[in-house]
Order: C-alpha cells, then sequence, then structure tokens
C-alpha cells in the first residue's frame, strides 16, 4: 500500500515540472485526491458495495471536479494532471504510467450493459479536452491531441488529432514522447495540401498540351482567389515558397 502511495506522489514529481515539494502535492493535487478517493471506491466496488463506493465517487467528484466510476480499472502511476472536468467511465481501462489533462472524457457510446468504455495502453497521454469514446483500444506509447475526439482504434507508437481523430503524420519519436501540442499535425490539412499540389500537377500538364496545340483558355478568376484563401490558411510560408518554386 505504501510502495502504491510512494508511487502516486513520484510520478507527479516526474510529469509535472510545477510541483515543488511533497507538502504541496498532497495538498494541492486534485488528481493525486480523486485517485485516493477512487482506490477505496474500487474496494467497495468489488464487494458488491455499489451504493457504497458511488457515494465515495460522488464525494470524490464534489471536491475535485474529477469523477471516476468506482468500476473502472486503473493501473500503476496513473496521474490526472489539473483534472478539473475529467470523467472516466464504469468500464474504462487504463494501463501504466498513463497522463491524461483537464477535461478529458473517456465515455460510452451505447446504453447496453458490457464492455462499453475505452481501454488505453501503457504510456498513453491525452491531452485536455479530448473525448476517448466507446469500447475502443488505445494502442501503448500512444498520444492523443488537446481537443481531439477518438471514436475508434489508435495504433500503438502514434498521435491522433481532430474531430474525428486521425493519426498524425511527419512526427517524431521525440514529438510523440513530448506531445508537443504546438507541433500537432493535422491529418485534414495534410490531404487538402496533397490535394492541391496534384491539382497544380494536373494543371501544369493542361498548360503544356494547350500550348502545344495552340488553345487558349481563360483563367477563372474566381477559382483562383479560392485557390490562394486555401493556400493562406493551409500552407506554411514556407511551403509556399515551394510552391512557387515548384519544388
Amino acid at each position: 500500500m505504501f510502495k502504491k502511495l510512494r508511487e502516486d506522489i513520484s510520478v507527479i514529481f516526474e510529469k509535472d515540472p510545477a510541483a515543488k515539494n511533497i507538502v504541496e502535492v498532497l495538498l494541492c493535487y486534485p488528481g493525486l485526491h480523486a485517485l485516493w478517493y477512487y482506490r477505496l471506491s474500487n474496494w467497495f466496488y468489488k464487494h458488491s458495495r455499489f451504493t457504497i463506493a458511488r457515494i465515495i465517487s460522488e464525494i470524490a467528484r464534489f471536491f475535485t471536479g474529477i469523477e471516476i466510476h468506482p468500476g473502472a480499472k486503473i493501473g500503476k502511476r496513473f496521474f490526472i494532471d489539473h483534472g478539473m472536468g475529467v470523467v472516466i467511465g464504469e468500464t474504462t481501462e487504463i494501463g501504466n504510467d498513463v497522463l491524461i489533462y483537464q477535461g478529458v472524457v473517456l465515455g460510452g457510446t451505447s446504453l447496453k450493459k458490457g464492455k462499453r468504455h475505452p481501454t488505453l495502453g501503457n504510456n498513453v497521454v491525452i491531452g485536455t479536452g479530448a473525448a476517448v469514446l466507446g469500447p475502443i483500444i488505445i494502442g501503448d506509447n500512444s498520444r492523443i491531441g488537446a481537443g481531439s475526439v477518438v471514436v475508434s482504434d489508435i495504433p500503438p507508437n502514434s498521435t491522433a488529432v481532430g474531430i474525428p481523430a486521425r493519426v498524425g503524420v511527419g512526427f517524431s519519436q521525440k514529438d510523440i514522447e513530448m506531445l508537443e501540442h504546438g507541433k500537432l499535425p493535422d491529418p485534414v490539412a495534410e490531404a487538402i495540401k496533397y490535394m492541391v499540389k496534384e491539382q497544380e500537377k494536373i494543371e501544369e500538364r493542361i498548360k503544356k498540351i494547350e500550348s502545344l496545340e495552340g488553345i487558349t483558355t481563360k483563367i477563372d478568376e474566381y477559382l483562383e482567389a479560392k485557390k490562394k484563401e486555401i493556400e493562406e490558411e493551409f500552407f506554411t510560408s514556407e511551403e509556399k515558397f515551394s510552391q512557387g518554386s515548384g519544388i
């Protein structure tokens, strides 16, 4: 028991640079308090004292702003940073060394009894305001970006962002480990960029054919303006330069 308590405290120092000392952690970290309330309620839940278990979890929610159903299964070194608005459903399963931030929902999508909440592997990080819904699996070492809505399985060692969440590309292993929110990929933007580049290649081919045939086509100014709006929205300055250079 004391080993678990030490682990609960030590993981906060590992994952939160704001933690200054043990007294502060013991008194000022609602994620830690909610976890300890959960362990107590879970004991009663396992012994079929469901009402007492729910009362304890309701007390925990009142004092911490974090709702963990006593039926959830939580592994070692679990840490909820800040925590306000976190909801963890009854059939949720959480592996070891998992970190989640405030506003995260691990919820269900069905009214049927049985497994209806997510399963999180080991060393998973879920960003602020993300919702992971349904009996899906988030693989080991995966990262969910802030504000994402995940409704399908996420493979191990990947980063998912967006609504609905899609696995991002162009992420280094270091970015995955640190979950650099300022560098989160946008799978939708990547798809749009690809389509714009492919369209430009087709346009170049058509221009060459028209030049050989002596055909002159009037440029649609409206479409050109819309294209520039898309480029302004989805392309960085470096990408715009490469576009103009034909790279």
